[in-house]
């Protein structure tokens, strides 16, 4: 195994390094399989070793570069062929290569690049402490070289090095340790702003997933439940008034034509993006058709206007038109009324909507008197606008739908005297 050590190995390092140096698991974030840089560890190869030879001539107090400085070189370039995958091993063991090399006496020069990316890769894969043992390891073991064991090292006659140059040692380690972090840290803002992205992503596409099934929900709901009454009334007057039978189904033809209408509207929301859409979509000013289609399911609508209507976003707007026809719906559903109250109040800053039936419900044990998923896409839509929904049984019967959308910076509009009622 690549963590495994011999037991003088584990007594000498103990267990506090042991499990330091051996967890977490030797796998770079976020590159399982990352595919080995064949050519720039070539190029680096080449560069070092004949780079090395070359700084070696300018250099005759130092030892010449012979097989063994060689071996050093492609040994410790070698290596950064792994640096994605075994970032951690591939650090130390640049750094012990490196250490090796200017210990023996060769020339000083391009052997610091390997060491730079080795570093520089533990970094960027998040093992900074061992990147940071890496270098300070080299720099303590040049440190002691220079100036301590360099009587007993080559090259003979050496002499200690002046402690200036250690300015210059350690401004390269810093060198690499900062720009090494700093692309690291880069390399986060930038993951984490895709996988920002990606869940902002998510969330319209959830949101938009939501908003075409509560508009495909209310136009359905509203049509059959017209289609179903109308139907029933079909069956029952067949025979008995074929002249009512008809205009029975008369009206199932008008409200299946308009579903499908508004449903390849819906649809039409898949399309490429960027195309508009072909109609615009339903407003408060289609409450006359709607109160017609529910007279015909048998259902009678007051529609009541308090305040100075004002201008509606087309949003604001299409939620207030589905929240009137969801309510509508489920009185026709669930409620035994025949009768149904709408009141769109403009208050200041905000429409309320009030829908009243004087019940009594109608709805099976296990079914809701509320409407199920069509109260749900109201408070949601709603919601959505910043508003409220509150349903539920009034005091002295029936049932009561109130809404309150916020209409913050609208202008009021003119409108023709006595149009406050329509019934």
């Amino acid at each position: 195994m690549e963590n495994a050590r011999p037991p003088w190995a584990r007594r000498w390092l103990g267990p506090a390094w042991e499990r330091w140096l051996s967890a977490p698991p030797e796998k770079p974030p976020g590159r399982p399989g990352a595919r080995l840089p064949w050519l720039s560890t070539l190029v680096v190869t080449v560069f070092v070793t004949v780079g090395s030879d070359f700084a070696g001539h300018d250099q005759p107090d130092r030892v010449p570069v012979d097989s063994f400085a060689c071996a050093l070189l492609i040994v410790g370039t070698a290596l950064l062929l792994f640096r994605h995958r075994y970032p951690r091993t591939v650090a130390l063991g640049t750094a012990a290569a490196g250490a090796v090399y200017l210990a023996a006496g060769y020339p000083f020069g391009p052997v610091f690049l390997s060491l730079a990316l080795g570093a520089f890769a533990a970094i960027v894969a998040g093992y900074r402490k061992v990147a940071w043992c890496a270098l300070g390891g080299v720099w303590v073991s040049h440190v002691l070289v220079v100036h301590w064991l360099y009587r007993w090292l080559p090259p003979h006659g050496d002499r200690p090095a002046p402690w200036g140059q250690e300015l210059f040692v350690t401004a390269w380690v810093v060198a690499v340790l900062a720009l090494s972090e700093l692309v690291r840290v880069r390399r986060e803002q930038l993951a984490r702003a895709r996988a920002e992205r990606a869940a902002a992503e998510r969330r319209r596409a959830d949101e938009e997933r939501l908003r075409i099934a509560r508009e495909l929900h209310d136009v359905l709901a509203h049509s059959i439940a017209v289609i179903n009454v109308q139907a029933g009334v079909g069956l029952v007057l067949l025979d008995s008034d074929p002249e009512q039978a008809r205009t029975a189904l008369t009206t199932i033809k008008g409200a299946s034509k308009e579903a499908l209408g508004e449903v390849r509207q819906v649809l039409d929301t898949l399309r490429t993006p960027g195309d508009t859409p072909r109609s615009p979509a339903p407003g408060l000013d289609r409450l006359p058709e709607l109160t017609e289609q529910a007279k015909s399911a048998g259902l009678t609508v007051d529609i009541t206007t308090e305040g100075a209507p004002v201008v509606l976003s087309p949003g604001t707007d299409l939620a207030a038109f589905r929240i009137v026809q969801e309510a509508l719906t489920n009185i026709v559903r669930h409620s035994g009324s025949r009768a149904a109250r709408v009141l769109l109040h403009y208050a200041p800053g905000a429409l309320e909507i009030r829908v009243d039936d004087d019940g009594p419900a109608t709805s099976g044990p296990g079914e809701p008197a509320g409407g199920g998923n069509g109260l749900v896409g109201m408070r949601e839509r709603a919601a959505a606008l910043g508003g409220t929904i509150e349903a539920g049984p009034r005091p002295d019967g029936g049932f009561r739908v109130r809404a309150r959308i916020p209409l913050a910076g609208r202008k009021a509009r003119d409108r023709a005297p006595g149009a406050d009622t329509v019934t």
